[in-house]
């Protein structure tokens, strides 16, 4: 069978192709409805020209991978929701504020304004925390372009919903009655690592092959190497479950444990993480690569990491408010405890750690307490699953 007479298995979360109605002499931006020879060419001229792309977010994550992209030569448009933030990045051509000492190409434009973000771009890349996800998404959707690729680069899962973000975009796709590719990109990766070029790897999931190997192409360089998976929820999971895990570890390290303490932290919190996933639907498989372990082990040990540096200040006495209010950027963990320990309730799956890190952040245990409770409970075999 050719790839052009193969169909996309049906599945309940995923908007399925419709029949091409383009009667125009222009080819469908549709891969599914191309022939094998349109669709070669549609993944060259994805891969091989000048894509127009918007990133919406304008973080430090949002930022490195805007300043990444327009670096390789696509169009780049970056939305920031502050006028002021964006009037700044304009002036001095640099994200001073969230990654200070990268300058941005003259071809990124930033602008607050979504309709010119969104302007016949093929590629939304989304960079906003996960609170705000559906609301800025929900706006996107009357702009976008049909059956854009929907890129999420955020890891959180939304507490009302308890969805992750690609099913946030689906469930707005629905409502909205519009079409979309949702796909994933997670790993190991710190923005002031990727702005600065230092060698990165990460993982893009989507339900097709064909997409997932678009934006691999896309977002690779010499320094940024992007692998595929189909194991999108997986993925999704793995990015947004560690950052409780960071927390914790971040923690003991306040506390004054040793490394000792957070290894066993880091090994029996991808324990717990793999469970849920592999409840949720997910491959084991996935969390033991890069948005698995890779991304656990960077969050759980690297000064950069903003939910690791919330713990370790809990764990010297500060509390969580002011924790909060200090910092400049969003914690995703801190909101990610709450999701995940009631999809841990809902699915029946134990989760130790993140029972305790929710009951440190959420009822006000002490970080003390916590690790003894952790420690007290019955003896277990290692490999009960």
């Amino acid at each position: 069978m050719s790839l052009a007479e193969k169909t996309v298995p049906p599945h309940p979360n995923y908007p399925q192709p419709q029949t091409n109605t383009n009667t125009t002499n222009q080819p469908s931006t549709n891969p599914f409805s191309l022939n094998t020879t349109q669709q070669i060419q549609y993944i060259y001229d994805m891969t091989t020209h000048s894509n127009k792309i918007a990133v919406i977010g304008a973080g430090s994550w949002g930022t490195a991978l805007a300043k990444l992209l327009s670096d390789k030569g696509h169009q780049v448009s970056l939305w920031g929701h502050s006028p002021e933030h964006v009037a700044a990045i304009l002036t001095n051509q640099e994200n001073k504020r969230y990654l200070a000492g990268f300058p941005l190409a003259d071809t990124l434009i930033a602008t607050s304004d979504l309709a010119e973000a969104l302007d016949d771009k093929n590629v939304i890349v989304m960079a906003v925390p996960s609170h705000v996800t559906r609301t800025v998404f929900q706006q996107i959707t009357s702009h976008m372009t049909e059956d854009a690729i929907i890129i999420s680069a955020t890891k959180g899962i939304e507490n009302e919903s308890l969805l992750t973000m690609t099913q946030v975009f689906l469930d707005e796709l629905r409502q909205s009655k519009r079409h979309g590719r949702p796909a994933v990109l997670s790993g190991p990766s710190f923005a002031k690592e990727v702005a600065a070029g230092i060698p990165t790897a990460v993982t893009v999931a989507a339900q097709d092959k064909e997409t997932a190997t678009t934006i691999q192409a896309l977002f690779g360089t010499d320094f940024f190497r992007v692998y595929t998976s189909s194991d999108r929820i997986g993925l999704e999971l793995g990015g947004a479950l560690k950052n409780p895990i960071a927390i914790a570890a971040g923690i003991s390290d306040g506390l004054g444990y040793g490394t000792n303490t957070r290894a066993a932290l880091v090994t029996r919190g991808l324990a717990e993480i793999t469970r849920l996933g592999v409840k949720m639907g997910a491959s084991p498989l996935t969390f033991s690569g890069l948005g698995g372990m890779g991304d656990l082990v960077l969050t759980c040990t690297g000064e950069l990491s903003r939910n690791r540096t919330v713990g370790y200040k809990l764990g010297k006495g500060q509390p969580l408010k002011q924790i909060l209010d200090d910092m400049e950027m969003v914690a995703e963990g801190v909101k990610t405890t709450h999701s995940a320990w009631n999809l841990a309730q809902h699915h029946k799956v134990e989760m130790p750690i993140l029972d305790q890190m929710h009951q440190v952040l959420y009822d006000n245990k002490s970080c003390a307490v916590a690790v003894h409770a952790l420690l007290a409970r019955s003896q277990k075999q290692e490999d009960e699953f």
